[in-house]
């Protein structure tokens, strides 16, 4: 046990406390410890990782705890485990494992990194707030390039006009679907359809002519 919790807290580190208790004792006094530093415990301390010295149940006493949660009289925070080994009759004992893994530090980075990751808004809408009249420019520098007015655009002018929209990162502004659908006008689901129809790879028919 000695070697099994000397192994374990040097491979996880100083944040990692494991000591094996005597658990035949109702004091349950620790036999030996690693890195106590993390709860401030010593061979022969009879406190708990809580701080206490309380006598535990009989269940406790042979009851493996698996990954809970814990707090130090110091403040720091514990994911704690405690493994029982146990010889009944004549000569036997009744030892236990305890492994105490001090995670403060990274509830305090968890905390730098959402906050550094925090952001009011996406600057495109932040950008797009003040109007239609960028979405209209480039609305209107579509439609030149096919140049016909909206009223006589066939299907193929639609597609080329939704092609070059596309190219020009319009359907990236807020609202841009039911902007294109009104100065087109064709429906919304009209809109989609042509920008399925270009994802799927359906060809863009030249109307330049």
């Amino acid at each position: 046990m000695d070697r099994t919790a000397r192994g374990i807290a040097e491979m996880f580190g100083s944040s990692c406390e494991t000591l094996v208790h005597d658990m035949g004792d109702p004091k349950h006094p620790i036999l030996s410890i690693y890195n106590g530093h993390v709860s401030g415990r010593c061979v022969g301390s009879t406190m708990d990782i809580l701080g206490t010295a309380k006598e535990l149940d009989s269940q406790a006493l042979t009851t493996d705890f698996v990954n809970l949660y814990a707090t130090t009289p110091a403040g720091q925070q514990i994911k704690s485990s405690t493994f029982h080994l146990i010889q009944e009759g004549e000569g036997g004992y009744n030892l236990a494992l305890g492994i105490n893994f001090d995670y403060t530090s990274l509830v305090y980075a968890n905390r730098i990194l959402v906050d550094l990751m925090n952001a009011q808004a996406d600057l495109q809408s932040a950008m797009w707030q003040g109007g239609d009249s960028r979405l209209s420019d480039i609305f209107d520098e579509c439609l030149a390039t096919v140049g016909k007015p909206v009223s006589t655009l066939t299907k193929a002018d639609r597609l080329k006009i939704i092609a070059l929209l596309d190219q020009k990162n319009a359907f990236s502004f807020r609202k841009s679907v039911p902007f294109v659908s009104k100065r087109l006008q064709v429906s919304r689901y009209t809109v989609y359809k042509y920008l399925g129809e270009l994802a799927g790879g359906e060809p863009v028919p030249d109307v330049s002519n």
